[in-house]
This record gives structure tokens, sequence and C-alpha cells, in this order.
């Protein structure tokens, strides 16, 4: 049974402190006790805040990212998390390359995972326009009721 799933993007900063949000929030309105948590395979925004960008897309669908402080990906991550989570192909390969093959049955794309026909990676915002932050919500918020299903299904 899963009990704890680590959510993976590049940064921190964007798409998995915005999943980690959604996710707790929507796994506790189930009545589903998953720890969730969040980090990036880089490391040069640890201890950085969310984007205020996406800070502001999330507030205004009801999700605070105010605590969120960011951190890289450890190698510990793998013995510690049921399940890990990548926003994109990239993220994922990098999850495989830290951890070797021990977790490639527990490490997938997010998307993929919960079920989502497409699109399979979870497109990064930060290069784009704000609206790409509200599309992020939406998506967050699909990928996020995709997943509870299969976790209360099997």
């Amino acid at each position: 049974m899963i009990q704890t799933i680590l959510f993976v993007c590049m940064g921190n900063i964007c798409r998995s402190p915005l999943v980690e949000a959604v996710a707790r929030k929507h796994l506790a309105d189930a009545g589903l006790q998953v720890e969730v948590a969040s980090c990036g395979t880089g490391g040069w925004h640890a201890g950085e805040a969310a984007d205020p960008r996406m800070r502001e897309a999330a507030a205004s669908a009801g999700y605070n990212l105010d605590r969120h402080r960011a951190r890289q990906l450890r190698s510990t991550d793998f013995d510690r998390y049921d399940l890990l989570l990548a926003m994109d192909r990239d993220n994922l390969s990098e999850m495989q390359r830290v951890s070797g093959s021990a977790s490639s049955d527990r490490s997938a794309l997010f998307l993929e995972w919960s079920g989502l026909p497409s699109p399979l990676e979870f497109p990064d915002p930060y290069y784009g326009e704000r609206a790409g932050f509200a599309d992020s919500v939406i998506l967050a918020e699909q990928g996020v009721q995709g997943l509870i299903e299969r976790l209360r299904h099997g």
C-alpha cells in the first residue's frame, strides 16, 4: 500500500510544490492517509519559496504555497518514499540516474501514473505567460483526481 509520495520537477518552485499542495488537500478530503512532499532534480533553487506566479495561481484556486521551500532530490528519497512521480521525462531520467535501477518500479510520470490520456508530461510554466500557471493548477487537480482513483482501486 502506498503511504508516501514524492512529486519531482526540475527546480521545485513551480510544478511539484503545486501538485504537492493539491494532493495534500484532496487526499485528506478523500480520507486517504498519504504523506506527500516535493523536490527538484536540480539544486539551484534550494531554500527558495515557490515562484510568485505559481503562488498567485495556486492561491486563486485555494491552495497555499507560502510555506514551501525548495529542496533537491536526495538518494535517501528512494528509501523514504513508496512512489516518486516526475513531472516530465527529463526529471524521470535524472531520478533514475540518481537512484540506479533500484527504484524503477516505484518511479513514474505523474500524469501517466494518474491515468490521464494526455498530456503525459506536465508542461513547465516557468518560461511562459501567467496563463500557463493557471493551466497548471487545472492540470494538477485533474492529475490528483486520477491519482486518488488509482490509490482507491489499486
